[in-house]
């Protein structure tokens, strides 16, 4: 599994409100919602996004937030879009989030047309066990989106994503997110690569941007985080997983990364997660629209042992 895949585990629709919904002009879509990512395709008729860009059958835009862009009719024609929303759950989910520009707009193709096709042809018929369908299909559809811009030429990545394709950084950073809980060294990271440890460390901070020790500290710090909330594991055994011998140490690296200890991070974190989903219960996360001149439609709400 590589750090896209990885950042990705973060990002699933639950849930995420696929919508399906047809408009007639004039009509105006404000998209986005703060700590969620909003995606909407095109499937009919075209839209503009008030950040100038046209979209057209099979464009795919995704919105980060905070602040919602807005989609209006770009002619007169029926437009038809099909959009959903995910919550960027965790400290693993905002890395993916945070690399994002605020509007990431795909064209059509990017090897999404198949999942594009099958969404449109399922409508919002939702039976029985079809919800779950649903989310993974637009798990599959925001997927295609960011792989697609990510290796678009012009976007700007993170430096980790070109530097998986780096004969040196690349094996190193996929070894690191394979086995966060080795004890991992400067040298053993750069026999990973089959360099001299001069050579990785500069090579890797030039193209991910911070040393290979630092890049793997908070990517262990990041994995702890949600393992201290999404799970019941001890404050122990979520050290070691990320590589730390004994919960004395791991507690101090964990309080330098989030300002506070793992338990009461888990007690803040937890309480934080049952009010919000308290407040969300039987909320409606969709669309929510129909269609009719004048619509406005609302698109959801608004490192461890040898380094550290």
């Amino acid at each position: 599994m590589d750090p896209f895949d990885d950042l990705l585990q973060g990002v699933r629709a639950d849930g995420g409100g696929l919508t399906r919904t047809d408009l007639s002009p004039p009509w105006s879509v404000p998209l986005g919602a703060a700590g969620a990512l909003t995606l909407c395709t095109v499937l009919r008729g075209a839209g503009r996004l008030d950040t100038g860009d046209v979209l057209r059958p099979g464009d795919t835009v995704v919105v980060r937030g905070p602040q919602p862009v807005r989609l209006s009719d770009a002619g007169p024609a029926e437009t038809v879009l099909l959009c959903g929303t995910y919550d960027a759950r965790g400290t693993v989910g905002r890395r993916l989030v945070g690399v994002l520009p605020e509007v990431v707009v795909v064209p059509a193709g990017e090897g999404c047309t198949p999942v594009v096709e099958f969404l449109h042809g399922q409508g919002d018929a939702c039976g029985p066990g079809e919800r779950v369908v649903q989310d993974r299909l637009l798990d599959w559809l925001l997927v295609c989106a960011l792989r697609g811009w990510f290796d678009r030429p012009g976007s700007v990545p993170p430096g980790w994503f070109g530097a998986l394709g780096d004969e040196v950084v690349g094996p190193v950073l996929r070894a690191m997110h394979e086995a966060p809980e080795r004890a991992w060294t400067l040298v053993g990271l750069a026999a990973e690569a089959g360099v001299s440890r001069t050579t990785l460390a500069d090579r890797f901070t030039r193209l991910v941007g911070t040393p290979p020790l630092t890049y793997l500290t908070s990517w262990r710090m990041s994995l702890a985080a949600d393992w201290l909330t999404g799970s019941r594991e001890t404050v122990g055994t979520v050290a070691r997983r990320v590589g730390y011998a004994d919960a004395f140490g791991f507690s101090a690296a964990f309080k330098r990364a989030h300002g506070v200890s793992p338990s009461v991070y888990r007690r803040s974190t937890g309480a934080r997660a049952r009010g919000d989903a308290g407040m969300s219960a039987g909320a409606d996360a969709g669309v929510g629209v129909g269609a009719g001149p004048g619509a406005e439609a609302g698109v959801g709400a608004e490192a461890g042992v040898g380094a550290s």
